[in-house]
């Protein structure tokens, strides 16, 4: 009887959150898992069963460094998945101070090209491989008074693309997952924000959010989860370069209050 293929998945940002159900997703389905986080008690509460690596995503050091470890315990990576994100500030974009641009960029888009960077050599050489990396409807779309962060997540679009091509011949695949508002602490710390700078109650801004889908309402991180299990899979084996949202079908990102 010939044995399940192993499938050894990084997931950076890992401790909370999308990247926390994105682990639990893919140990429900028989993989290898190994989180990295910036947040070392988010890391201590994950499962045993994990991996965990205490990390900033956007250190090139860091990154190199976890990955000879990688090399050395599994021998390779069948999955990465490039989740490390932080929301930026939310302002006017005159009113952003240029430290807070370089941080959010650096953490969305640097954190992705640098797993990238070190995670494509090894699917190089064992010819297979997926890279998930998510974006946001942000990403495919625009929200105001988020310079950085659609900025970031815009070109993480343009790396997913540019890795699909140039390691689809090694038949390693590249995708994005662009969510759209998700259920959680992350998004409770957008919309407190959001309400400081526009003076709005945050359950206010919540629900023009909801109302800016087709379907009226968040999702949930089982949700992206959900994709990531399917893009990494073999039934996903034609799928790259692609920018899949999991999102209730934003129409207005940006509804008027």
């Amino acid at each position: 009887m010939q044995a399940e293929p192993r499938n050894r998945v990084l997931i950076t940002a890992g401790g909370s959150g999308i990247g926390h159900a994105m682990a639990s997703a893919f140990e429900a389905e028989g993989a290898e898992v190994w989180v990295t986080d910036i947040d070392g008690a988010a890391l201590a509460s994950c499962p045993n069963t994990w991996q965990r690596s205490e990390m900033d995503a956007a250190d090139e050091a860091s990154v190199a460094d976890l990955f000879a470890r990688i090399a050395e315990s599994w021998g390779g990576l069948d999955t990465l998945c490039a989740n490390a994100g932080i929301a930026g500030p939310t302002a006017a974009v005159e009113d952003i101070d240029m430290e807070d641009w370089r941080r959010c960029v650096s953490v969305n888009l640097e954190g992705a090209f640098l797993g990238a960077k070190y995670a494509a050599p090894m699917m190089k050489r064992q010819q297979s491989g997926a890279i998930i990396i998510t974006s946001s409807v942000s990403g495919i779309m625009a929200n105001p008074h988020r310079a950085p962060y659609v900025a970031a997540k815009w070109g993480m679009v343009g790396l997913m693309k540019t890795l699909a091509m140039e390691l689809g011949g090694y038949n390693v695949r590249a995708n994005a997952i662009a969510p759209g508002p998700v259920n959680g602490p992350r998004m409770d710390r957008v919309l407190a924000a959001e309400s400081d700078a526009k003076g709005i109650d945050a359950e206010i801004l919540r629900e023009a959010y909801a109302s800016g889908t087709s379907m009226g309402k968040f999702v949930d991180a089982s949700d992206i989860a959900d994709m990531a299990v399917f893009l990494a899979s073999p039934r996903a084996r034609h799928v790259s370069g692609q920018v899949i949202a999991v999102d209730g079908q934003t129409v207005n990102p940006d509804p008027k209050i």
